[in-house]
């Protein structure tokens, strides 16, 4: 279960997209046709990907055609699809126990990851966990505890956030207009503070978050809600669907202080970021912050269904029967999740850190006389390329999809790359390369890399 990150013949194969057919292949086809007559129509689907199989960083759809993934399932595959370490732990437990609801029993495998998690909390007090579905069911918990502790209804989220969609945590979610339009009412007494949208790149705009907390304080904690109604402060430490903009540890810090100040509850939602992907456990991390509850989901079990929120131990004032769940935490999901925190644990971080690095640093250089590319920010696995227009940032990722490069928009004009964490070098520069080509593809001009021609090839 070692973990090597340099590049060999097979990796620099396996990282090569293979495409057989033009896209969408016609077994694709038909199933998109099934599922236009079938599927709630809510769903968004970025492109034509009908996906068959995966092994490591690579996806093969049902036509045959091999892709590079830097989706990764929105962050979820982080030890790279199929991890023969996951696969067997996942079958093994299937063969033993699939449900015996550890909300009214106990169970082995839920006290061992709960027991794993708390060990990984960035809090100087121990800790406790409540082991869920989803992030979105992680969010709803972690209200329902601060509201309970703190006996006060109010909540502070911050425009651009994404939280989940049902209705607690879309009272929080702040990204796009359409995931709220039409479902009020949602949660009163929620306010949305400004983010510092930061721009490290080409723009260098921004500052320190100052301006924000200022806001914060004299505009929201002044005017709209007393202090000492908000039950929680919830923060994304980069924010996720929102563009991968990542809070300065000045601002975090900041509301910290504050949080202190009144006794309110600081919630990092690490839903996206957490589990290793900036390079560290938890992104909070990066910025030396200690926050109250960290909300995780995603990455946690690579692919299996399963959240968590953890708290400081003293927060969990609430009594038997206050929460509870029947599928969370069910003995599949929690052994897909420890043998995911194996894999992690054996090198994973650190390799996440280098080819971020890596990744970042190579997607800067493509760009660079390219006037649509505004930006290039992250920490880590979690890379983001913002462009001008959603426009252009649509059409690079369509450009990369009929390359072989699967990538996801997010914020208003971005494109996030979150590979597996087990990426390795040679699918790094491959997805630079493919980047570049898009790029070149849309009439963008390509600062050529080594060995890579002007087309970006």
């Amino acid at each position: 279960m070692s973990v090597d990150a340099s590049p060999s013949a097979a990796a620099a194969r396996a990282a090569v997209p293979h495409l057989v057919t033009p896209l969408p292949g016609p077994r694709a086809q038909a199933l998109m046709d099934r599922d236009g007559a079938v599927v709630s129509p809510s769903l968004t689907r970025a492109y034509a990907l009908a996906a068959a199989s995966g092994s490591g960083y690579t996806v093969t759809d049902l036509d045959g055609n091999r892709f590079l993934d830097c989706a990764a399932g929105i962050a979820v595959a982080s030890t790279g699809h199929a991890h023969p370490h996951v696969v067997e732990a996942i079958q093994r437990q299937a063969a033993e126990l699939i449900h015996i609801a550890a909300t009214d029993f106990y169970e082995p495998r839920y006290v061992e990851l709960a027991e794993r998690l708390a060990a990984l909390a960035p809090f100087e007090e121990t800790a406790r966990v409540f082991l869920c579905n989803s992030g979105t069911e992680a969010i709803e918990g972690a209200i329902k505890l601060a509201r309970y502790h703190t006996r006060r209804p109010g909540l502070i989220a911050f425009e651009g956030a994404f939280h989940g969609r049902t209705m607690g945590a879309l009272s929080l979610t702040n990204s796009k207009l359409k995931q709220r339009a039409g479902f009020g009412p949602l949660l009163p007494m929620v306010y949305h503070a400004p983010f510092p949208r930061l721009r490290s790149w080409r723009e260098g705009t921004g500052g320190d978050g100052s301006a924000e907390l200022e806001v914060l304080r004299r505009s929201i904690l002044g005017r709209l809600i007393a202090p000492l109604d908000v039950a929680a402060i919830v923060i994304e430490p980069i924010q996720g669907e929102g563009g991968y903009f990542a809070a300065p540890p000045a601002f975090l810090r900041g509301l910290r202080e504050i949080c202190d100040e009144y006794g309110i509850v600081l919630v990092a939602d690490e839903i996206q970021s957490g589990m290793g992907r900036t390079g560290r456990w938890w992104a909070m991390e990066q910025a030396g912050v200690e926050p109250d509850v960290i909300t995780v989901a995603k990455g946690i079990a690579s692919g299996m269904p399963l959240g968590a929120f953890i708290g400081r131990e003293s927060l969990f004032t609430w009594p038997a029967g206050a929460h509870g769940s029947t599928f969370a935490g069910n003995p599949i999901c929690c052994a897909a999740a420890l043998a995911t925190l194996d894999v992690i644990e054996d090198g994973l971080l650190d390799n996440a850190a280098r080819m971020g690095a890596r990744l970042k640093a190579g997607l800067e250089q493509v760009a660079a006389d390219c006037p649509a590319v505004r930006d290039i920010r992250g920490w880590g696995l979690m890379v983001a390329a913002e462009f001008g227009t959603h426009d252009e940032a649509n059409a690079v990722q369509a450009a990369a999809f009929e390359r072989g490069l699967l990538v996801l928009e997010c914020g208003e004009a971005a494109i996030r790359f979150c590979p597996p964490l087990m990426v390795d070098e040679a699918a790094v520069d491959t997805a630079i390369g493919l980047f570049a080509e898009s790029l070149a593809a849309v009439g963008c001009p390509v600062r050529p890399l080594p060995g890579m021609d002007e087309t970006g090839g």
